[in-house]
């Protein structure tokens, strides 16, 4: 369980992944999703219950050794380094992983650590802008970038927040495609809202609702529960009725 004062953003969740699963966890705004993430990824705390990875409890962990775990994670918004080539992005999040942050001195594993990110971001498409400032990329390439970020050391769990979020229809085939190409011994956990994108990549489906779970199935399980169309055409409906009323607020505002 988590909670943030009355509020339980987490509650009675109990879910186990299998190694090398590939695993969707899908829902509307605010169901606890994100809130998940940060759980296993360090960032928040547990106010109640534990967390175990490769059979470890971490729960007392903090996010930096989530890492030394092969734990990896990409966020709603990008954390990437605009005044860095991608190149350097990528070289930057291996020495975090394996190496001093800072050192006077060139070692042996900084060409190792270039190669492995020229490497990787040829597995995601953007060999041919290695060398350009992550600044001048587009929003697709930087959602490249950022599974890039999260795989190139080689993580045995990789949690991705919305990695289709602003894709084009193209952009999200091709990241499709990049997730269907990793390595069978990865742990694969998605959060995403484009249903089409999560149920292509995922084996098995987790619906959540106000911090619980409420469905869970394989895809073919997941497009044919009623419950799910209901949650997801319920917020639609209150998405509209918000719009609405912000509508309607300003004409009032303008007119006053």
């Amino acid at each position: 369980m988590v909670a943030f004062g009355g509020l339980r953003a987490l509650n009675e969740i109990d879910l186990e992944v299998a190694s090398g699963e590939r695993l969707a966890i899908l829902g509307p705004n605010g169901a606890g999703k994100t809130t998940l993430f940060n759980v296993v990824a360090g960032d928040v705390p547990v106010t109640e219950g534990t967390v175990e990875i490769k059979g470890l409890d971490c729960t007392l962990y903090p996010s930096r050794v989530r890492p030394r775990l092969d734990v990896a994670r990409t966020y709603q918004k990008t954390r990437l380094f605009n005044g860095l080539t991608v190149t350097e992005n990528l070289v930057l999040a291996q020495t975090g992983r394996w190496g001093p942050r800072l050192r006077p001195w060139r070692r042996r594993s900084d060409a190792v650590f270039k190669e492995r990110a020229r490497e990787v971001a040829a597995s995601v498409w953007l060999g041919s802008v290695a060398d350009s400032m992550v600044g001048d990329l587009s929003h697709g390439q930087l959602r490249q970038l950022e599974v890039a970020m999260a795989t190139v050391t080689n993580p045995s769990l990789l949690l991705l927040d919305e990695p289709a979020s602003g894709l084009s229809r193209g952009e999200r085939e091709r990241l499709v495609e990049l997730l269907e190409g990793l390595p069978a011994d990865v742990t694969l956990v998605l959060i995403e809202h484009d249903m089409e994108v999560a149920l292509k990549v995922a084996e098995r489906v987790v619906v959540m609702s106000d911090g619980r779970i409420v469905a869970e199935g394989s895809p073919e399980d997941i497009r044919a529960d009623p419950l799910v169309h209901e949650i997801y055409l319920g917020s639609q409906e209150q998405s509209r009725n918000r719009e609405q009323q912000v509508a309607v607020d300003g004409n009032q505002g303008g007119s006053s």
